[in-house]
């Protein structure tokens, strides 16, 4: 733009000009203000003050988008969008686009009675001076779900199903001869048969289950499944075609497998379960090892497009619920024939590692075999054995040798102690290469017959947990390795099933870094991948055991991506793994079952499978996996609040696990429920939510409350409709 002749200031039209011209001759580029000042030779204070304006101006226009903090590019977006509309129970909608832009705000009266989740397209409004960007509902495209659960409200005339949440605007409409028998505060699921429309606003349904009385364990159970869609009984004709498959191993078909049965062999699982999906062998080889990882041959069983494999890839995961679990294949073969029993010959499809005592793998073979497995443990013998034996959890040592004098003790323990010391030798190395640690605490429950929570408390992963996760992310890495790193150069793999995790969101790293910035620590944002996580995991490691820890856990975790199913690999972030996927898992994961069949049809020199399809299976398996989340976490509140409901008055010690403009969530110490104290609660000043540092600042005392803050609470109610606890703070605060 030249220099600012004769000192006269540049005027506005000059620079908006300048930058149009810049923006319009490359459309795809993104530009910092640093490269915008210094191509536009904008190199005077008021000159570059004057461009921020105008772009800033220009941003509120939609002529360009912002990127990040101070990166501008050309809007190419049309005024029309389509995407997903997210509905509040607050009224501040918004629209989701499928570009993955930001959301955009829609008014209750520009929503055309769009529920959520639903598809739309939008056009943009002419925008208001100072007021923010607004979209308004044009079509709904498709609806998420047709179904609906809730209380019925039975009157003389009419009949309601009032909906827990905010995903309807209004109570749907039920003609009474359709409500199957269904009485008044009973909860049922509804099918809708009409949405709002010009002429009636009204949603009409249907029932088509009667769950039963509210409070009840499996009606409520039940509700939180329907509620998004999941199945809580197996199809009759699913569980017949089960019941046919021949459970008995034929000579003809062992002479084709690789013969595991006389070696040692055994399962390491949760205490209740049933469905034992994996098994590991070891034995000796000279001055080597052979470790096999036998994973269920679930798709010898489930043929493609069968009946079984139709409702299996429809549910895709297994569903985990306080007190129950929903099966994705029906009982018959997930706890009787496809799991890997002790004393029962069972049909695996093994990955067979030769190892050296550090744990390198000399070579490695993937096998259809045989196995009878010796033993069936729970985690917590195999613990105790490895305890009784010198182990320390935690220290990531493993045993010291026996000797004549201190032999191994327990049954098996040689074996179990040398897979022990294998595994660690792999976790190890697997840090050293840039794996973030994260040891995620669940919560549990134990349960009466009844279904009422006796005891809740953390369940962490010790030795034992630890052992057999670092043989199934060696089968899941070794597989995915062999079919996606392309043999000759330039080759292009096959398609294949991969487990991907992205990188963590850069702004969010940042955010992370201003956080624990104040307390001392330090964090690299930028540099290889590998250098960011061993930052992430130092910091971790330093902030361990302070007052601030669980405020730089749950910052750190947020910036995480999610991993989810793909066809196109990026690797895997969290693991620092190129090539993943899930192998070790097929009686509850459907993915699992499909990398069964491509390493099966690729061995057998198949050619390279349908990309489209496969890539449509895994956005469908990702889906349900959240689905499933969802629901077993709404499964976890319920019980938190059923078993809070008796300690009312009562008051605890916590920690703020949570800050919304709304309140503080508080995790009890000992128990680790988690409530709200509500923000008309917090007594004596008005609070500010400083969302970028996670905190409420008192306007007058400039009184504090943090993530992770120490709290003393009162349990002040236990709402079990809403799976909702309340807290207020104790008098002694």
């Amino acid at each position: 733009m030249g220099k600012n002749k004769g000192g006269k200031r540049l005027s506005k039209k000059a620079v908006a000009e300048a930058l149009q011209g810049l923006f319009t001759a490359s459309p795809n580029e993104t530009y910092s203000l640093k490269y915008i000042f210094k191509t536009l030779k904008l190199n005077t204070h008021p000159a570059k003050m004057l461009a921020i304006d105008t772009l800033d101006e220009m941003c509120w226009d939609d002529y360009l988008s912002k990127v990040g903090d101070n990166q501008y590019r050309l809007n190419q977006k049309g005024q029309v969008q389509e995407g997903t509309f997210i509905r509040k129970a607050n009224g501040k909608n918004s629209f989701l686009p499928d570009d993955g832009g930001k959301p955009i705000f829609v008014s209750e009266r520009n929503s055309m009675f769009a529920l959520n989740g639903d598809r739309v397209r939008v056009a943009m409004m002419a925008r208001r001076q100072n007021h923010i960007k607004e979209a308004m509902v044009t079509d709904i495209l498709s609806h998420k779900t047709d179904q609906a659960v809730g209380k019925l409200k039975v009157e003389k005339d009419f009949a309601f199903l009032i909906t827990e949440g905010n995903i309807f605007v209004h109570d749907i409409l039920i003609p009474k001869k359709k409500l199957k028998g269904g009485k008044d505060g009973e909860k049922a699921v509804v099918k809708i048969t009409q949405w709002p429309s010009k002429d009636s606003k009204n949603i009409v349904g249907e029932v088509i289950d009667v769950l039963g009385k509210e409070g009840d364990n499996n009606v409520e159970m039940h509700a939180i499944l329907a509620q998004y869609g999941l199945p809580y009984k197996y199809p009759k004709a699913v569980e017949d075609a089960a019941h046919k498959i021949e459970p008995g191993i034929t000579a003809e078909e062992i002479s084709r497998r690789e013969d595991f049965r006389e070696v040692f062999t055994c399962t390491i699982d949760p205490k209740d379960a049933k469905d034992f999906d994996d098994a590991l062998s070891i034995r000796k080889e000279g001055a080597l090892w052979e470790i096999g990882v036998h994973i269920a041959d679930v798709t010898h069983y489930v043929k493609e497009n069968s009946i079984i494999d139709k409702e299996a890839q429809k549910r895709a995961t297994s569903v985990y619920l306080v007190d129950r679990t929903i099966p994705m294949l029906p009982e018959h073969l997930c706890n009787f024939i496809c799991s890997l029993r002790p004393d029962e010959e069972k049909l695996c499809y093994s990955v067979i590692f030769v190892m050296d005592d550090d744990a390198n793998v000399k070579s490695w073979h993937l096998a259809h075999t045989v196995i009878r497995s010796d033993r069936r443990y729970a985690y917590e013998e195999v613990q105790q054995l490895l305890e009784d034996n010198g182990v320390v959890d935690g220290t990531g040592q493993p045993a010291p040798p026996a000797t004549k004098k201190n032999p191994y003790k327990g049954e098996y323990a040689a074996e179990l102690i040398k897979l022990d010391a294998l595994a660690k030798k792999l976790r190890e190395r697997r840090f050293q290469n840039g794996a973030v640690k994260f040891d995620r605490e669940e919560l549990h429950f134990d349960i009466d017959q009844d279904g009422k929570p006796t005891r809740a408390y953390f369940k962490t992963s010790k030795d034992a947990n630890k052992l057999i996760e670092e043989f199934m992310l060696l089968a899941n890495r070794t597989v995915a390795e062999s079919i996606g790193a392309a043999k000759k150069p330039g080759a292009k793999a096959k398609t294949f099933v991969y487990r991907i995790h992205d990188q963590p969101d850069p702004q969010k790293l940042e955010s992370l870094r201003q956080v624990v910035s104040p307390f001392g620590y330090k964090l690299k944002t930028s540099g290889t991948k590998g250098a960011i996580s061993k930052s992430l995991n130092a910091l971790m490691d330093e902030a361990a055991g302070s007052r601030e820890q669980k405020l730089i856990e749950t910052v750190a975790l947020r910036a995480m991506m999610k991993a989810k199913y793909s066809t196109h690999n990026i690797g895997h972030y969290g693991l620092a793994f190129d090539y993943y996927t899930h192998f070790t898992s097929p009686i509850r994961r459907y993915p699992d079952t499909m990398v069964h069949r491509l390493l099966t049809k690729y061995q057998e020199g198949g050619r390279s499978a349908n990309r489209e399809h496969y890539e449509e299976l895994c956005e469908h398996s990702s889906d349900m996996e959240q689905t499933a989340a969802n629901a077993e976490r709404d499964s976890i509140k319920y019980k938190m609040v059923e078993f809070m409901g008796d300690k009312l008055g009562q008051c605890f010690d916590g920690h703020i696990s949570g800050i919304q403009s709304y309140g503080i969530y508080v995790e009890i110490d000992e128990n680790h429920c988690e409530g709200m104290v509500p923000m008309h609660d917090l007594r004596g000043d008005y609070y500010e939510f400083d969302e970028a540092h996670y905190c409420l600042i008192g306007r007058r005392h400039h009184s504090k409350y943090q993530l992770g803050d120490p709290i003393r609470i009162k349990v002040a109610r236990a709402n079990i409709e809403k799976r909702q606890l309340d807290f207020t703070l104790a008098d002694d605060e």
